[in-house]
């Protein structure tokens, strides 16, 4: 596919961050993807985040795996580590990475049928071993590189463009994210950077298992009016459990002040905070039970829930659970990391 190529010139006016970096340095090549896809919108979002954060390319690692969606992180931070793996298998990538590496920060971005696939277990592997990364699925319902199926996560009542009905449930993966223990668990559309942003910056924030869920209409095989996945329906079914999200970062003090009961702050591992201005008083993410409530109820209504649903703001990553060095294997020297024959016979006295 033959497409026209950024332009390596930058305006001289462009806003910076704190590191002298516009946005323009943190965007990839040029997207190949059908245009209008919901993925785009959200790759921007991430470009959005990264810069408002001042996160430095070479401190970042995206991963992914197989799918439309797993072009993505060629379209954001050309500079910064990244690896497309194999079908599936982006979180044993990004474990064997954060294991070497615990240093960087990890952004896994995948799809429906990446992760709720041929990828569910190790999704559901990288959750129960607390994988410090952000993980994204760009969630359309069908399989988009080979001409729309549906996939795992789309709704049974939610026909075929051509009007074929699914016969199967779906899987709802911020249910079973936080039923298997995730420590952060959201849901945003793809049309909502509003939402979307500010989830983003406190998932890479956040000092464990972050999980998104981002509803993402494939404009060509699943955005008809039938569909549970297309612009429109989500755009008149989004039940946001809060209308607003504030992402204030630890390097900056602000002071507001809000109703009494109108919102709550969520504090992350790294100081900063992210508040809540909640539509639904009666939701608290801190409630593990209660989401998964939150979640099924809007369902059953033909709604989607979406915001930050679920998160424990105490859960150890994984490195915590290992107790890891605190150095970076990959910076180990060498006479630690094989000490001889004299301290592997000392082990294996302590296994006999």
């Amino acid at each position: 596919m033959s497409y026209i190529a950024k332009p390596s010139a930058h305006h001289p006016a462009l806003p910076k961050n704190a590191l002298g970096l516009t946005r323009r340095d943190y965007e990839g090549t040029m997207s190949t993807l059908c245009a209008g896809c919901g993925h785009d919108s959200i790759t921007a979002a991430l470009i959005e985040a990264c810069f408002e954060m001042d996160l430095p390319a070479h401190r970042i690692a995206k991963v992914s795996g197989i799918g439309c969606s797993s072009k993505a992180p060629t379209y954001f931070l050309s500079p910064s580590h990244g690896f497309n793996s194999v079908h599936g298998r982006m979180p044993s990538i990004t474990t064997g990475a954060a294991i070497a590496n615990r240093d960087l920060v990890y952004i896994g971005v995948s799809g429906d049928g990446d992760t709720a696939s041929i990828g569910l277990g190790q999704f559901c592997h990288a959750i129960r071993r607390r994988l410090n990364m952000t993980y994204i699925v760009m969630n359309n319902g069908c399989y988009g590189l080979t001409k729309g199926q549906f996939s795992a996560t789309n709704d049974k009542t939610s026909p075929s463009k051509k009007g074929e009905a699914n016969p199967f449930e779906a899987i709802d993966l911020c249910q079973l994210a936080i039923q298997l223990g995730a420590g952060f668990v959201g849901r945003s559309f793809s049309g909502d950077k509003y939402q979307l942003i500010p989830l983003i910056k406190a998932a890479i924030s956040y000092k464990g298992f972050a999980f998104l869920d981002v509803v993402s209409p494939c404009v060509t095989f699943n955005n008809h009016p039938a569909s549970t996945k297309s612009f429109d329906y989500v755009r008149a079914h989004n039940m946001a459990s809060e209308n607003q999200l504030d992402y204030v970062e630890p390097k900056e003090e602000i002071t507001v002040e809000y109703a009494e009961g109108s919102s709550t702050a969520i504090a992350l591992h790294d100081g900063s905070r992210l508040v809540l201005h909640k539509l639904d008083a009666g939701h608290d993410p801190r409630d593990a039970d209660g989401a998964i409530m939150v979640i099924r109820r809007n369902d059953k209504q033909g709604r989607i829930a979406t915001g930050l649903l679920y998160i424990d703001e105490s859960q150890q990553d994984m490195h915590d659970v290992l107790a890891s060095t605190d150095q970076p294997l990959n910076e180990v020297p060498m006479a630690q990391l094989c000490p001889g024959a004299t301290a592997l016979e000392a082990i294996n006295q302590r296994l006999r």
